[in-house]
This record gives C-alpha cells, structure tokens and sequence, in this order.
C-alpha cells in the first residue's frame, strides 16, 4: 500500500459515495487510476465495504450502553456470536481484563436496554455484565479523519 492507496482511504472514509473522478481529481491522476486502486483494496479485504454514518438520535436510538460481559471458561467465542445476533448490538469485542468481552448496544428506551440485558444473563454461560451509559459521545464516527502518520510512514 503505497501514498495514493492511503489518499484514496482518507478521501473514502469521509465520503464513501465520492466518485473517482472527483477523488481522481483531487489527487491529481486518472480516474482509471482511481478505479483500478478501489478494486485492488477491495480484493485485498482492505475496504470491507462502504457504508455511511447514521446520527441514532435523529431516528431516536438516544441511548448508548457499553457492557463489559464475563463468559464462562471455553464459551467466549459461542456466547459472542450469539451475543452478535441481537438487532441492537452494534460490535463486540474480546478484551482483556477483568471482562471478557465488550458490547455495544443502542436502543430506543431504557425498557428495551433492561430486557436485552436480562435476556443476556438467562444464558447459564454469561456469568456477569456490568453495564455504562454513555452520557455524551465526544467522538462517534468510522471515518479516518486524519492519516497523516499512516501516509507519511515509510510504504510497505
């Protein structure tokens, strides 16, 4: 990945409905350029997808709730990907630590929150959950806003 992949990633990541030909403009090449750049990062599972950047409040999934989740030994994985299915879930992770994994929900009502959160602890496998609610999202987006380092830094 070289300096121009890195430029298409940042240009991308703010807007991901960006055509090539004005990405290709902004950097100075060929739209093809561009083209056949896109479709290289995308077989090489750099670029996953495109997607855009919802504001839940507008559509009222007002709260945000963290839960760091304790898994019985040998079920991580198994409680995860069952924890994964839940409509609200948004991402979770293996971390480490006193928890075992972080999970990270939205809902429209505290109502909704509370029966997700007990219907997790009816599986015998989840041992505990401890449960935030964020108060103000400083930062919540996926867009990398700045790659300053990453294009600067010696290509590999």
């Amino acid at each position: 990945m070289d300096k121009l992949d890195k430029e298409i990633l940042r240009i991308l990541s703010e807007n991901s409905r960006k055509s090539y030909r004005d990405i290709a403009k902004e950097l100075d090449t060929a739209t093809q350029t561009i083209s056949n750049r896109v479709k290289h990062l995308i077989e090489k599972g750099v670029i996953k997808n495109f997607s855009i950047n919802i504001n839940y409040e507008a559509i009222n999934y007002d709260i945000t709730a963290i839960i760091e989740v304790r898994i019985a030994k040998g079920k991580l994985l198994e409680v995860e990907k069952e924890i994964a299915n839940i409509p609200n879930i948004f991402g979770v992770y293996d971390i480490t630590g006193e928890y075992d994994a972080l999970v990270l929900l939205r809902s429209q009502k505290r109502e909704e929150l509370n029966s997700i959160i007990k219907n997790m602890l009816k599986n015998d496998d989840i041992i505990r959950t401890n449960t935030h609610l964020v108060l103000n999202s400083i930062k919540d987006n996926h867009k990398i806003e700045d790659l300053h380092t990453l294009i600067t830094t010696k290509d590999t």
